[in-house]
């Protein structure tokens, strides 16, 4: 390896080409295509937009700039970055070269044009390729160091190690290295350095090692390279401490230098590199057809799980917890109502309520419950309900996965709550469904395979892999959704994926609703499909699910039927309505049944005292005051139809249903109330927004006014000026000109029809430099072509700070 050059830059190459010297000088040079693509892939660059390109290349260099651009390199990509933190500043090409390849990864070389020019698009390196930099903040963040060791398991240099050792340690080492002295530590250094990066010498210094120090190096040169010593070490440690080939890190430890290791690693950066992304083959194939009508299948599911579970909060929703969330109580209780896991459950409601079809009510005692969006959403065709809940899911931050996890903090992270927002989600979640769409259709990967090529494409380089949790996440859903079946990209998943309305084609998958239902003698029914709306908002009135599927079957038990009585139906129109509905017989036990309940129904009457209850027979209000159940309801005789009770009415009604009772609410005139099923909806709620990640890509119009800005603000700043003298002030800083040098400057201009370079403070306090083409002057105001803002503008000259005339020809 090449000794490291001392130079910060040099004017030409041997080719006798112009290097920059600087990165600003870099941008200048890119043409406004190459700049706008450098804003479009860091748009945090562009908040706000920088005045100038020196501004630009500044932003460029901030710690948190580059730590963004690093995370969104590839392995490979990211891996020569590495190798430029450890190679000599500026780096000759052949020599990066052989830190990734060592001369005979032929993939590392064809692939490292490609990672130099993503490196260069990203303005993480500048220089031509006798000249490489990398940016001095990726240097930093990238170079290894005691507190940070780097990914290439490399220390520091000779240098760097020997930095606070003794003159007389290090001409110690020098001599029993078999080097003459030297007169200063630092030509000690430079020497001992030479040593270590020439291959002959360095062999022949290793021969004559113990064999055990070979061990030694062995278990240091691919990383850590720190290892801990005693204050009298082994003969072989002390052997290597002697010769410099390992240097004193602290009291109890030593360090590999970085020149050793590269010579011991043939000149490798990395023990592996990954110039190549994994492939994603297909590991199992189906008919297109069958990956279709199975997605099909899973997205009508994933409609009645969504309908079933909004539905079950309309009447009393699950409370807000105060910091936010829903109680794990309420999780288990909605998982079971659903009949599935607890992990499914936080899906399928942070689903609802990224489509905007639940949320909170507001209310004092507030609590969650549909929206007025649900209603709507339940009218429309069962293809563009589920588009609906795809076009929700695709972009959304919240991540249910984290459910039950704990934050930093220590916290239990609940469904609905506020710290679920991911926002690498969206993105993790549209490069899985790409890697499916780059597969034939009917194919499915392995999901190894797929994490694998996203750990290439986004390497982790945090100590949590959030990445791939979101990619397996975003697998398990897509299935559950309908995105995908079987594994594979169906294709209305694949319209979802390329903004193209999904319906059309899922619309022809699904079954057509049916209008009947099988009535059994076992007091079930069973739905050989879909329902049509008013017979499934009826029949789910009238009687509960007991299983889902292919066909759902209902059980009519005779809480159902009080529920069907409770919300307004009679006897007649229960009958009536089984009667049309099925294609087989109303059973006599189910007609026994409604008539039964119907007949208890209403005999006994609750309203409010606090409560009472209310009938015509005496004795059956003797018989619930002499049964001990009642004891907790507080009731009392007021009169011979009429019990108080200290309970809340619908205390009391529950309390009583249990005791075997079919009492009916009333009103304060007496009349029976009627539970209608969308008795409370919240008011007008929009769906969450989604985080994003980082500011917002974006677009041609931004970017080109963006372009234009930093162009218009280069001139002003690197304008030549005529004569500039101690008036025109230091170059880069604004002019400085009495008000009357001013004023005549400006008017000449004006006369002459030629630009001037002004510095300008405006109302709020702003300092900017303009290059203007003055065409009027009147008023204490000089109007002229902006031709940093490429338009027309006046200025006031009382916040003219002042004046000078460019050079000619300039413009």
């Amino acid at each position: 390896m090449p000794e490291p050059s001392t130079a910060a830059g040099a004017p030409e190459n041997e080719t006798g080409a112009t290097s920059p010297r600087s990165l600003a000088e870099a941008l200048r040079a890119r043409d406004d295509a190459a700049l706008s693509a450098l804003l479009h892939s860091r748009p945090d660059l562009l908040n706000p937009v920088p005045g100038d390109v020196t501004q630009l290349a500044t932003r460029a260099g901030t710690r948190a700039s580059v730590v963004r651009a690093l995370e969104r390199l590839d392995r490979f990509t990211l891996q020569t970055a590495e190798a430029l933190a450890v190679a000599p500043d500026p780096c000759p090409y052949p020599v990066l070269e052989g830190l990734l390849s060592g001369g005979e990864d032929e993939r590392a070389r064809a692939a490292l044009p490609r990672a130099l020019d993503t490196l260069r698009d990203q303005a993480l390196v500048w220089g031509d390729e006798d000249r490489l930099r990398l940016v001095r903040t990726a240097r930093e963040l990238l170079a290894p160091s005691p507190q940070r060791p780097s990914p290439t398991g490399l220390g520091p240099t000779v240098a760097e190690a020997t930095a606070g050792m003794s003159p007389t340690r290090v001409q110690e080492i020098v001599a029993a290295a078999g080097l003459p002295g030297t007169h200063d530590p630092v030509s000690a250094v430079t020497a001992l350095t030479a040593l270590f990066t020439d291959p002959e010498r360095m062999s022949a210094l290793l021969d004559e090692a113990p064999a055990e120090a070979h061990q030694v190096l062995g278990r240091l040169v691919w990383g850590p390279p720190y290892g801990e010593v005693t204050p009298n070490p082994a003969p072989p440690v002390r052997w290597l401490r002697d010769r410099g080939l390992l240097l004193p890190a602290t009291a109890r430890t030593v360090v590999l230098p970085r020149e050793v290791a590269l010579h011991l690693r043939g000149g490798l950066a990395h023990r592996d590199t990954s110039p190549v992304a994994p492939p994603v083959p297909a590991h199992r194939e189906h008919r297109p057809q069958l990956v279709d009508a199975n997605a099909a299948g899973q997205a009508l599911a994933a409609l009645a799980t969504v309908e079933e579970l909004v539905k079950s909060w309309e009447h009393t929703g699950p409370p807000v917890l105060r910091a936010g969330g829903l109680s794990v109580r309420d999780l288990k209780r909605a998982a079971a109502g659903l009949d599935t896991t607890e992990a499914s459950a936080a899906f399928w409601i942070e689903l609802a309520y990224a489509a905007g079809l639940l949320a909170s009510d507001g209310e004092a005692d507030e609590r969650y419950a549909p929206t007025p969006a649900f209603d709507d959403w339940r009218e429309l065709p069962p293809a563009e309900r589920w588009s609906v809940l795809a076009a929700a899911w695709l972009p959304a931050t919240r991540t249910a996965g984290l459910v039950g996890e704990q934050d930093a903090k220590g916290r239990t992270l609940s469904a609905l709550g506020p710290e679920l927002d991911r926002s690498a989600a969206p993105e993790v979640r549209r490069r899985v469904l790409e890697l499916l769409a780059d597969l034939p259709e009917g194919a499915s990967p392995d999901t190894e395979a797929v994490l694998a090529r996203l750990a290439w494409e986004r390497p982790v380089r945090t100590a949590s892999d959030l990445r791939a949790r979101l990619a397996g996440w975003a697998l398990t859903e897509a299935e559950v959704l309908g995105v995908t079946g079987r594994g594979a990209l169906s294709g209305p998943g694949r319209a979802l994926l390329e903004h193209r309305d999904p319906a059309p084609l899922l619309a022809p998958l699904l079954p057509e609703p049916v209008d009947h239902v099988l009535l059994q003698a076992d007091l079930t029914a069973v739905a050989p499909g879909p329902l049509r709306r008013p017979l499934g908002d009826t029949l789910a009135v009238l009687a509960d699910v007991e299983s889902k599927g292919g066909a759902t079957v209902y059980r009519f038990t005779p809480g159902s039927v009080r529920r069907a009585l409770d919300a307004g139906h009679a006897a007649a129109d229960l009958h009536a309505f089984l009667k049309e509905h099925s294609r087989t017989p109303v059973p006599q036990p189910l007609a026994y049944l409604i008539d039964d309940v119907a007949r208890r129904h209403g005999h006994l009457r609750v309203g409010a005292a606090s409560s009472y209850v209310r009938c015509d027979d005496d004795a059956m209000l003797g018989e619930i005051l002499a049964d001990k159940r009642s004891a907790g309801l507080g009731l009392r005789r007021l009169a011979p139809t009429v019990l108080a009770a200290r309970a809340e009415p619908t205390a009391l009604l529950e309390g009583l249903r249990a005791m075997g009772y079919a009492p009916a609410a009333e009103s304060g005139t007496g009349d029976v109330l009627v539970a209608r099923a969308d008795a409370h909806r919240t008011p007008a709620r929009s769906a969450p927004v989604p985080v994003p990640d980082g500011p917002p890509v974006p677009d041609a119009t931004l970017l080109g006014a963006a372009v234009r800005a930093i162009r218009a603000g280069d001139l002003a700043a690197t304008a030549v000026r005529k004569d500039p003298g101690p008036a025109a002030g230091v170059p880069g800083e604004l002019p400085r000109t009495s008000a009357a040098e001013t004023l005549a400057t400006v008017q000449a201009a004006a006369l002459t029809g030629s630009a001037v370079w002004i510095g300008y403070v405006n109302a709020d306090g702003a300092a900017s430099q303009r290059v203007i083409a003055p065409v009027r002057v009147e008023g204490g105001f000089v109007t002229g072509y902006d031709h940093t803002a490429d338009e027309v503008r006046t200025y006031a000259l009382h916040r003219v700070t002042g004046v000078a005339e460019l050079a000619d020809d300039h413009l």
